[in-house]
């Protein structure tokens, strides 16, 4: 089984909080040294690009925007593409720069609803505002669905259950932009000229990283430096192409791919 592509989830991937994860800055120089084509798929959605790209500088190695693709660069597209200036935004403003930027506007009685995952932004009054737009007809734009994520001070709400309010609430279906959207994974890798099946994603959540990624018909690895415990592997409804303790076995497995043991066995 030959790998000839990369794609990289960053928080508790590559980095638990603003820490890189010790072998992070190895695997991609690995990559480097070996012109195999990769990308920072991220489904964190408090930074913008710029800010991720400054995030992913402390790893030690050279970084470029345009290997970072996020939710809002997926959104800024389908935004871009449906003709949609104005839109009811319930994200950071760190992420909306990201949308300004693009010529993008935030109006709080737009029909088309965002939602990010917006922090401390998710409040009564916002969750009523974009509530309020739903019920006037409105679109509602999912970055992201996930459930949590591991901050530096522990796991912590991600966007999901925000978005399911507002789903549950509206009656709304949600527009998913990130992952686990197949979109997501294809618009990601749309111009590597690669077999799908010998593209692995490498991530830590076994649902939007690894199912995710199968679903859209590449290879899936679940590593154990994120959120995903060891201890659920033999249960999880899952089946992992690869099961990795850290992203630092990502040389080994790339150079001996034909020989790793895959599906619930663990890389030594």
């Amino acid at each position: 089984m030959q790998i000839e592509g990369v794609l990289l989830d960053i928080d508790g991937t590559l980095m638990t909080g603003n820490d890189p994860i010790p072998g992070a800055d190895t695997a991609i120089r690995f990559l480097q040294e070996k012109n195999i084509p990769y990308r920072y798929i991220s489904n964190g959605t408090r930074k913008s690009r710029k800010n991720v790209l400054k995030k992913l500088e402390r790893i030690g190695v050279k970084v470029s925007v345009h290997e970072i693709y996020t939710p809002a660069i997926a959104a800024i597209q389908y935004l871009t593409d449906h003709s949609i200036k104005a839109c009811n935004f319930l994200i950071t403003t760190d992420v909306m720069e990201d949308f300004q930027e693009a010529g993008i506007i935030h109006d709080p009685k737009a029909a088309t609803v965002v939602v990010g995952d917006a922090g401390d932004e998710f409040t009564y009054a916002s969750m009523n505002a974009a509530f309020r737009s739903l019920m006037q007809g409105g679109s509602l734009i999912a970055l992201e669905k996930d459930r949590y994520w591991k901050d530096v001070d522990g796991l912590s709400l991600s966007a999901g259950p925000f978005v399911t309010a507002l789903e549950y609430s509206s009656g709304s279906t949600p527009i998913l932009l990130g992952k686990p959207s197949r979109e997501f994974f294809l618009n990601a890798i749309k111009d590597w000229n690669i077999i799908k099946k010998k593209i692995l994603m490498i991530g830590d959540d076994i649902m939007t990283d690894v199912r995710g990624a199968q679903d859209a018909g590449l290879l899936g690895a679940i590593t154990f430096t994120g959120k995903f415990r060891s201890e659920d592997i033999d249960t999880c409804p899952v089946n992992p192409d690869f099961v990795i303790n850290s992203i630092e076995i990502l040389p080994v497995l790339l150079e001996r791919s034909e020989n790793v043991r895959t599906s619930h066995q663990k890389s030594e």
